[in-house]
């Protein structure tokens, strides 16, 4: 599958909407778009891990899960001049700024910036991004480095690679639209691996303005 590089992502950019690549708010398109990726920024939302008296979490159990797991994360919301610390050992799920809508022609996958790697920080454990994908990305931020690290949104925290298809896809399988399991989420989103019937969270497409380019 070839990727695309920075002329082939302006054209995807520009294309009538039913087969456009969106990406907004694009902040700063010379910055973020390189020769073959797409950098991303962190959003404002939030969900924190914490340390728990309970042994351990069975995604199995249904029931266990939903009893547990409001003790397990905590949901916040930072502005842009505030931060969040994250430490060694610990998992934080953010999301990414930018609403991002994949083309059923392309798919993608989301790798760390090395500026982040060097300082131990690892961006996602999920990173395939489906066709015809529609939302917000969300991160699975570790720090598996020495020390505390202070993030803050707006900040480009990892980068997006596009590849072109041999024909179409769509973002199915066993969660069909409109009740899979990420389709259109614009919020941070914790686990559903107890139920494949869980709901869409968060608002449905939301109609943002799309950056110019240059």
């Amino acid at each position: 599958m070839p990727t695309l590089t920075k002329e082939t992502i302006r054209d995807y950019l520009t294309k009538p909407l039913r087969d456009r690549l969106v990406i907004t708010p694009m902040l700063d398109y010379d910055r973020q778009v390189k020769d073959t990726a797409i950098d991303l920024r962190l959003g404002t939302d939030f969900i924190i891990t914490q340390k728990t008296n309970f042994p351990a979490l069975d995604p199995t159990r249904e029931d266990e899960i939903k009893e547990n797991i409001g003790k397990y994360q905590t949901k916040v919301t930072s502005a842009f001049h505030e931060f969040v610390i994250l430490h060694p050992g610990q998992l934080l799920l953010g999301s990414t700024l930018e609403y991002i809508r994949i083309p059923t022609k392309l798919c993608g996958y989301v790798i760390g910036r090395s500026s982040w790697g060097r300082l131990g920080l690892i961006i996602a454990t999920a990173t395939f991004v489906n066709p015809d994908f529609r939302g917000c990305l969300t991160l699975e931020l570790a720090n598996i480095g020495e020390v505390p690290l202070v993030l803050y949104p707006g900040l480009r925290i990892c980068q997006l690679i596009l590849h072109t298809l041999d024909g179409e896809g769509e973002y199915a399988s066993r969660y069909k639209y409109p009740v899979v399991k990420y389709w259109c989420q614009v919020l941070t989103c914790d686990t559903t691996a107890q139920s494949s019937k869980c709901p869409t969270r968060g608002m449905s497409y939301p109609f943002l303005p799309l950056a110019p380019l240059p």
